[in-house]
């Protein structure tokens, strides 16, 4: 970018890691109250129960997912987005293998 004198730069694609199972997790920005990260998961997700402190905003950028809110099975493909509150209880149950799922995740602190 011609002029361009700004912080980070990157690509949501380009070096994503090889993963025999699990996610990984880079963050890309963090300025109170907002962090940004990078989500890939492999085709085989751990069954982590999340309960966060903070709201959360999930776009699926490749690949399809399933997530469980609370009670409810939720499928995502590319170009999805979902809001999740804080305190919501989550999982992801299904995620593709090829091609692997990339998430950008947008987590909003409680205020003070």
């Amino acid at each position: 970018m011609s002029g361009w004198r700004g912080g980070t730069r990157g690509n949501l694609f380009g070096g994503l890691p090889s993963l025999a199972g699990g996610e990984a997790f880079e963050d890309l920005l963090r300025r109170n109250p907002v962090r940004i990260e990078r989500i890939v998961s492999s085709g085989r997700p751990e069954p982590t129960l999340y309960d966060q402190e903070q709201d959360e905003w999930v776009c699926l950028l490749q690949g399809e997912a399933e997530l469980q809110l609370g009670k409810e099975r939720v499928p995502l493909q590319a170009g999805d987005y979902l809001f999740i509150p804080a305190h919501t209880p989550h999982r992801v149950l299904r995620t593709s293998a090829e091609p692997p799922c990339i998430w950008l995740a947008v987590h909003i602190d409680p205020g003070n």
